[in-house]
């Protein structure tokens, strides 16, 4: 049974850091760091640009909304520009690093739409702008074009020749 943490007012839990790991989805959830984060990058293809855009889309406190715009600046998933109107405030673009984030978070879209939404209940849906129909499901394909589940792939660990292979779920292993 897990006990309760009790924590003195004030007290904070240290955040467990993978920017180490030779695991590339622990470094990757390092960097974007929590689930604000991936809600903005969201809000950012969406077309936010600026704080107060992020705040009311969101209805996020303005003191984690501007740590997490700062975490993904600092991380070089967004860029702070002058504003595009040429007023004296500053807007947040999406890097093409932070644009390569557009597969994981369709790939998050619609594993929420097929998992957590009652058939006639209402949600959004991603469509192609040009033919306004809904997306084909994400596939993972091989290189010759196969669909691939995860019990067809393996993980090898780049420049650890003795650890190849090691793990045959196809899914990782736990970071570090």
């Amino acid at each position: 049974m897990l006990q309760p943490n009790w924590m003195g007012e004030g007290a904070m839990v240290k955040r467990t850091r993978f920017n180490d790991s030779d695991c590339p989805v622990a470094r990757s959830i390092d960097a974007i760091g929590d689930w604000w984060s991936l809600l903005i990058v969201r809000d950012a293809f969406d077309g936010s640009r600026r704080f107060g855009e992020f705040q009311r889309g969101l209805g996020v406190a303005k003191n984690i909304l501007a740590a997490r715009l700062r975490t993904l600046v600092d991380g070089g998933i967004l860029d702070v520009v002058p504003a595009s109107d040429g007023s004296a405030y500053n807007e947040y673009v999406l890097t093409p690093k932070g644009r390569d984030l557009f597969n994981v978070i369709v790939a998050l879209r619609q594993w929420g739409e097929a998992h957590f939404f009652a058939h006639d209940e209402p949600h959004s849906e991603m469509v192609d702008r040009r033919n306004g129909r809904p997306l084909r499901a994400l596939e993972v394909r091989s290189t010759d074009g196969r669909q691939l589940n995860p019990g067809d792939t393996v993980v090898n660990k780049v420049g650890h020749p003795r650890d190849s292979g090691r793990d045959s779920t196809g899914l990782g292993s736990a970071p570090g």
